[in-house]
């Protein structure tokens, strides 16, 4: 190529598997980088200045803006008016930790749940609606029935016309941002088995998928239609991609059968409201992906975010890239955890190096850590920029 390509010229077309002038490198996610930053656009600005092909995520919101959904990025989670929560904290006989009990009163039923108070709970004397602490803390997660799951409904609200409002005002500035900086518009999260988690706990989710098929269906088919609220607002007001989390959609919870009975097809709905508004679709999972690859090549989805190539499974970059090359972007390539943070400089230049090699000639890829740079360490920051050297170095 002659021309050189703006970020988001060659983050679009590694997307969609053309030809690009280089390997583009954006973190999928960078805590590390958001915990030195006043808000995501300054964020951006400082992964800009490393060099890396940074992405503007809306809502840009901070984990510790969303109470009821920390680990749900996206518009705000807000309980209806006449919902009356209650909450105190009890010491129950033969439990080591404060027991931290919440319930949610509406005019359909009450909901409950009962929270361990661990010494790394985060949330102080609070519970969220949803989140991943909750999970293995639950003695009660929130639904375990029938009659819990029409008490949700009566939770699960579209969004508020003044939310929806703040985030058209948002998206202007950040529209305006991305076309000043040339970088990608991200909007989301889509989600659907990882709420299940939040609600009912991993193990009873698996549980009912076995045990209890018609509930688990009508409650992930409850939060697609909810799901599908909240998209139709990222998607009217114009994005280039549309991310759905799924981090707990992979083979250490699903079997491959099931996951193509209860969520691919929710998965390509969404797929296709997204190519019905014109925007691209990703799909995070980091791991357990290797078994999904015949679901992942049905699904319709444009990126898998997250390929990470130290989970279980033989050679998994290889892997999915002689499955998936050429239909589904692959968005990843080095462990964040155990290698970017706690490994040695050394070690980062090699899993670069071959995570380029293995990708190399690929139409439809993006470097990443997966999925997270999240330590504030020295050893984590020095090994940032030995990892963006390296990528500058031999991306091509």
């Amino acid at each position: 190529m002659t021309t050189p390509l703006t970020s988001r010229e060659r983050m679009l077309r590694a997307l969609r598997h053309q030809d690009i002038d280089h390997v583009p490198c954006a973190f999928m996610s960078f805590s590390a980088m958001r915990g030195r930053c006043q808000d995501a656009y300054e964020a951006v600005e400082r992964e800009l200045e490393l060099g890396l092909d940074s992405f503007l995520f809306i809502p840009s919101s901070w984990r510790n803006m969303r109470p009821n959904h920390p680990d749900l990025r996206g518009l705000p989670v807000r309980l209806p008016p006449w919902v009356d929560t209650r909450l105190w904290v009890e010491q129950l006989p033969g439990e080591q930790y404060p027991v931290l009990h919440k319930e949610y009163r509406t005019p359909t039923g009450t909901l409950t749940t009962l929270v361990r108070k661990t010494e790394d709970w985060p949330h102080g004397n609070f519970v969220p609606l949803m989140e991943d602490y909750q999970i293995p803390r639950a003695i009660k997660p929130l639904v375990t029935n029938r009659d819990d799951l029409n008490v949700l409904r009566s939770l699960l609200q579209p969004p508020s016309a003044e939310d929806v409002a703040e985030f058209h005002r948002e998206v202007q500035r950040a529209r305006a941002f991305c076309d000043h900086h040339g970088i990608l518009l991200a909007g989301g999260w889509g989600v659907g088995a990882d709420m299940v988690g939040w609600l009912c706990g991993l193990q009873q989710m698996a549980l009912m998928s076995l045990d209890q098929p018609e509930l688990l269906q009508d409650l992930l088919d409850t939060i697609a239609a909810w799901n599908a609220q909240r998209m139709r607002v990222v998607l009217e007001a114009g994005v280039d991609l549309y991310i759905r989390r799924g981090w707990y959609e992979g083979a250490d919870f699903w079997s491959p059968a099931l996951h193509r009975r209860f969520l691919l097809p929710l998965i390509q709905r969404e797929a296709a409201l997204a190519h019905e508004h014109d925007t691209l679709f990703g799909y995070i999972m980091t791991t357990g992906a290797l078994p999904m690859i015949p679901n992942l090549l049905q699904a319709n989805i444009d990126a898998l975010i997250g390929v990470d190539p130290l989970q279980a499974g033989p050679a998994p970059l290889e892997t999915m890239r002689d499955a998936l090359a050429g239909r589904v972007c692959l968005w990843g390539g080095v462990n964040g955890a155990l290698t970017v943070e706690e490994g040695s400089p050394e070690q980062v230049r090699e899993a670069v190096g071959y995570a380029l090699a293995t990708m190399r000639g690929v139409n439809g890829f993006i470097l990443s850590p997966v999925d997270n740079v999240s330590a504030i360490t020295r050893n984590a920051w020095r090994n940032v920029d030995v990892f963006v050297q390296a990528w500058q170095q031999g991306r091509g």
